[in-house]
């Protein structure tokens, strides 16, 4: 089957087309299509996502992703028949909350032919709320327009299916999955598809956002992980012992769960101690941040692999594109043979389309579908 995927959880307009085939045991993917569109820049003035303006933005770009996305795979036909009166007033009832949506909808989505698509799965939460409206919304006057089925996918199942999109990839079960992110850092454990526990989670900042919030204060653009990983590297390159020491939050808690926020405070004090720091300064906090997160991931995963023992090790989210994160996990995974490394290409780490269709087809499996769904900012993962 085709499915065509709708991510707009947050600051990522996003959709694909993904051929899905196999069963739960054996799920095969092929990427027909895929179509991005990235806001960074126009947040970057912000120092962070504008929920309404992500909001904006999304409306006036998925019908021209959609448009492109569908060209791109050959699925544009245009359409002679005249508008239906009752399927735009229909239309524009569900589009409703989404104004401009709706009239760039009923510009273009008459005209062409339904395209070979056989469901929709959309990201309903979490994320925005606004953002995940015009994303849920789009879906439910697709699915009406087209008559087929939508799928509801929670962002975070989207992050666990990604690897799968690796050739030659397999999850085996159980499976521990670190989701690290902007918004979310988890630790999930799972023994089938569809059954999901977080055994582990931030109690304040997300890893991600305490990336974000330490380059503020080092006076770093937006977004802050990028910048933060080319000064610490820079520090590492250079050979220098570092005589800086920010704390491991957490590392010995013997628990699964995370804090982020007291380790931004500590840079806050370290920045204050030095007055303006040079680059040099900068470089060395950078690094010794990014090791101090990445040894608390690395510590917390590797006692819940000594705990439960599972075939697959997950590491997905925008953060796990981080390169030093990465090399972090790959030793450790020399530690445990019988545990399989699996980690998306860093294209597939941030948000993306392919990853709801690929989480849609295994929802679709398991038989979860809805055409009454609604956005939920504050999705649960389980």
């Amino acid at each position: 089957m085709i499915i065509l995927g709708i991510e707009t959880s947050c600051d990522e307009t996003a959709l694909s087309l993904v051929e899905s085939s196999g069963n739960l045991e054996h799920p095969k993917f092929k990427v027909l299509s895929t179509s991005l569109f990235s806001q960074t820049k126009l947040h970057e003035i912000h120092g962070g996502v504008v929920p309404m303006l992500a909001k904006r933005e999304h409306q006036k770009n998925l019908i021209p992703l959609l448009k492109n996305l569908l060209e791109k795979a050959n699925f544009s036909n245009p359409k002679s028949e005249t508008q239906n009166s009752k399927q735009i007033e229909e239309i524009k009832k569900i589009l409703e909350r989404e104004q401009e949506l709706a009239l760039l909808f009923i510009e273009y989505i008459p005209t062409i032919e339904k395209p070979n698509v056989d469901a929709i799965a959309v990201t309903y939460g979490p994320g925005l709320e606004p953002a995940l409206w015009v994303g849920v919304s789009f879906a439910k006057a697709l699915s009406y327009i087209w008559n087929i089925p939508i799928i509801p996918v929670n962002h975070m199942e989207g992050h666990i299916v990604s690897p799968l999109f690796t050739a030659g990839t397999k999850i085996e079960f159980p499976a521990l999955a670190l989701l690290i992110s902007g918004g979310h850092t988890e630790l999930v454990l799972t023994e089938k598809w569809g059954e999901y526990k977080v055994i582990g989670k931030t109690r304040d900042d997300a890893v991600g956002e305490a990336f974000d919030k330490v380059a503020r204060l080092l006076g770093l653009p937006y977004p802050g992980g990028p910048q933060i990983s080319i000064l610490a590297e820079k520090q590492r390159q250079s050979g220098i012992a570092s005589t800086l020491a920010l704390p491991r939050p957490m590392i010995n808690s013997n628990d699964y769960d995370f804090s982020f926020s007291g380790l931004k405070t500590s840079v806050l004090y370290k920045l204050k101690e030095i007055g303006k720091p040079s680059e040099k300064n900068k470089e060395e906090i950078a690094r010794e941040f990014e090791d101090a997160v990445t040894e608390v991931l690395v510590a917390k995963t590797k006692q819940a692999i000594e705990e439960f023992g599972p075939q697959s090790l997950i590491i997905a989210g925008g953060v796990s594109a981080n390169s030093h994160i990465r090399k972090s996990f790959e030793k450790l995974a020399e530690e445990f043979p019988q545990t399989k490394l699996l980690i998306p290409g860093k294209e597939l780490s941030t948000d993306n389309a392919i990853m709801i269709a690929g989480a849609g087809y295994i929802n679709f499996l398991l038989k979860k579908e809805s055409n009454s769904l609604k956005a939920e900012g504050n999705l649960q993962l389980g």
